[in-house]
């Protein structure tokens, strides 16, 4: 009975064992400059020097391209109002459009308020805000699960001086992307 088990061990081994392959180099490309800063003479009997082509660029991020109308992210509200003027409708459609053809594009939309006001007040004007640009979105065919809005009311200003101007950079809704919120 040993001997059978021996003899079977070693049978399998044996089919188990690999053939080995014959020795096969891989290629190399030769990529010192020929000429030029840093070129140095290829040696003697040694491969030509195969040009590369240069790399494609990758298309440039809509979002971040700043000739694009996707780089721009907020909507600006009037004092004490939530409703968005026809002026950022054009901008609101250019998301809506990206992200009906990026189904896996998440928004993030915050609602800010300037200081004026109760701290209540401004957390409920900017979901407001941020409510108002949400729907409209919805409304201009962005999926419900894609977008998602939130108050910061007056907790993360652009602006800190106590001027007209500075209080209108406050007054807004931020339009984020997933990756940068």
């Amino acid at each position: 009975m040993k001997k059978l088990i021996s003899l079977l061990t070693a049978a399998l081994l044996a089919g188990c064992a690999s053939t080995p392959m014959p020795d096969s180099k891989a290629g190399v490309e030769d990529r010192t400059p020929t000429t030029g800063a840093g070129a140095t003479e290829a040696p003697k009997g040694g491969p030509a020097a195969t040009p590369v082509a240069p790399k494609a660029e990758l298309p440039a991020n809509p979002l971040k391209d700043p000739n694009n109308i996707l780089s721009k992210r907020s909507v600006f509200f009037d004092y004490d109002k939530y409703d968005v003027k026809d002026e950022y409708k054009p901008l609101l459609q250019a998301h809506a459009r990206y992200l009906a053809q990026n189904h896996n594009a998440k928004m993030l939309i915050q609602g800010n308020a300037d200081e004026r006001g109760s701290r209540e007040y401004n957390l409920a004007l900017g979901q407001k805000r941020a409510d108002s640009v949400k729907k409209l979105l919805l409304l201009m065919g962005v999926q419900e699960t894609q977008t998602e809005s939130v108050s910061l009311g007056e907790e993360k200003p652009r602006c800190t001086e106590n001027t007209e101007d500075c209080y209108a950079q406050n007054r807004r809704g931020d339009m984020l992307y997933g990756g940068e919120y």
